[in-house]
């Protein structure tokens, strides 16, 4: 009898995991996320800053790429990526560089949804105003 029930819980067991095996064919979707660009232009005293602001509206990687900034067209300008507070704009941890203007992102950070700024800033080089463009991509 307890052979029985041993053999009836085997066949039980065997066909629930046929059951429930996975299909092979299926796969999984993953939703896609628009993505935005926005260009700021402006110009940056000596000694000072400015920032932009833009709403990021889901999860993701946000881009930031100062593709102009002069004169001279060499000049190395400070590149941040923060939130908009009081204060200005109050740079993320880590989401900060000193670089040249260029046609590829200087900077990359995952961020979420909210109002965020990019902000452009002497680093201690400048000799007169310098204007800047910069391009963001976000979600």
């Amino acid at each position: 009898m307890r052979r029985a029930a041993a053999l009836a819980l085997a066949a039980a067991c065997a066909v629930w995991a046929v059951g429930c095996g996975g299909d092979s064919s299926s796969s999984t979707t993953t939703p896609t996320v628009t993505r935005t660009t926005e260009t700021f232009s402006g110009t940056v005293a000596v000694g000072g800053s400015a920032f932009n602001s833009f709403r990021v509206a889901a999860t993701g990687t946000t881009e930031v790429t100062l593709t102009t900034a002069g004169p001279p067209a060499s000049i190395v300008m400070g590149l941040g990526l923060g939130t908009v507070s009081d204060a200005g704009c109050t740079r993320l941890t880590g989401a900060s560089v000193n670089t040249a203007a260029g046609s590829s992102a200087q900077l990359a950070a995952l961020t979420t949804s909210d109002t965020l700024c990019v902000q452009v800033r002497d680093v201690g080089n400048q000799t007169s105003a310098v204007s800047y463009t910069v391009s963001v991509v976000h979600p």
